[in-house]
């Protein structure tokens, strides 16, 4: 009769689950990464043999060989860890990115994908918030020369004296949303003429034929371009001038600066019947006002943004929205980053738009 006592039976249980759970890693079911172990054991072959083949050191394996790894590798998942190859070689493989705002949702996507593709080609990137200032964006700059960076990608930059110079010496640099103030450089983003129009389409399809257009007082090149592409599309499609309302706000904060603009309209007691909104968040900050004002969106006041903020269907289901995919900038940044390492000429992606209601987002 077996004597042991219960506690050390259930030590015995619980050790029993730890093996079961790593030989469940070791099969590569999905709990942690698989190694090149896992794939030489269902292979039937040594891990050097595997490191070499992922290595694509091929001429020293037979057919078969290969034919057994490569299925292994197929069957149980393994993904080469390319970041932990860099550091052991020691590398230099790092990217800064410089963005203006990461309390924008938008920024902060952008962000996510971009550390996501890099990761993938075995880059680390550090992130700093420049806050939208030329002297912070400067610093940073200075502060990542020192750390001997490969690359930089700035998202919304400023122009500035540091950046100036960085594009002179021609540091590669993949700029992202606001083209860069100082020449042709590498660029991703969208095509915001063409958004801004689409814009102005929807709201003429609607019957309103005298539209606002919401902006920052402070001007970049997004901006420049949104509200190029609206206005020059109602002139085009025959609506005057004068019957277009400008109305733009002051400061960084894109919510503040929608709030701040809206007042144009809440003075005059005038609300136009729809309005474009260079972002989203512009959008958020009319709204505010309008409902303090007591006119409804979009019954009374329709308004357009322009990003496609993946909180509209939460938050906003009144917005209808040109949706930018920015979760798909990563990869075309990192792209571009390679082509300028490989010696390439700066080129740009410029990334699809449609236009969405939040229901549709």
């Amino acid at each position: 009769m077996d004597q042991t006592p219960p506690a050390v039976l259930a030590c015995n249980r619980t050790r029993g689950d730890k093996r079961n759970m790593t030989d469940a890693h070791r099969k590569g079911n999905g709990i942690g990464p698989v190694s090149l172990a896992t794939v030489a054991a269902e292979a039937g072959v040594s891990i050097a043999t595997v490191s070499r083949i992922v290595n694509g050191e091929t001429k020293r394996a037979s057919p078969e060989t290969l034919e057994r790894v490569r299925a292994a590798i197929t069957k149980v998942g393994y993904h080469p860890n390319q970041l932990g190859r860099a550091l052991r070689n020691r590398e230099s493989r790092l990217v800064a990115m410089l963005a203006a705002n990461l309390d924008n949702p938008v920024m902060a996507t952008i962000a996510a994908s971009t550390e996501a593709a890099l990761r993938e080609a075995g880059y680390v990137m550090i992130l700093c918030d420049t806050h939208d200032r030329p002297d912070l964006q400067d610093d940073y700059l200075n502060a990542m020369r020192s750390q001997v960076v490969q690359g930089y990608v700035v998202v919304a930059g400023q122009a500035s004296p540091g950046l100036r110079d960085f594009v002179a010496r021609g540091a590669p640099i993949v700029f992202v949303s606001r083209r860069s103030p100082f020449g042709d450089c590498a660029f991703v983003g969208p095509n915001n003429l063409a958004a801004g129009a689409d814009a102005a389409d929807y709201l003429l399809a609607r019957g309103i034929e005298q539209p606002a257009v919401v902006f920052p007082s402070r001007e970049s090149s997004t901006t420049r371009e949104r509200v190029k592409g609206f206005c020059d599309r109602m002139l085009a499609r025959g609506i005057p001038a004068e019957r277009i309302i400008k109305a733009a706000g002051p400061g960084i904060s894109h919510l503040e600066i929608g709030y701040a603009a809206a007042a144009h309209f809440a003075g005059t007691q005038n609300w136009p019947r729809g309005a474009m909104c260079i972002s989203d968040q512009v959008a958020y900050g009319v709204h505010r006002l309008a409902r303090e004002c007591g006119v409804a969106v979009p019954q009374d006041c329709e308004l357009v943004g322009i990003d496609g903020n993946p909180i509209n269907a939460w938050l906003a289901p009144w917005l209808t929205s040109v949706q930018i995919p920015h979760r798909d900038f990563g990869p075309k940044i990192v792209d571009l980053l390679q082509r300028l390492w490989g010696g390439e000429a700066p080129r740009e992606h410029l990334m699809p738009h449609r236009m969405a209601t939040a229901a549709e987002s």
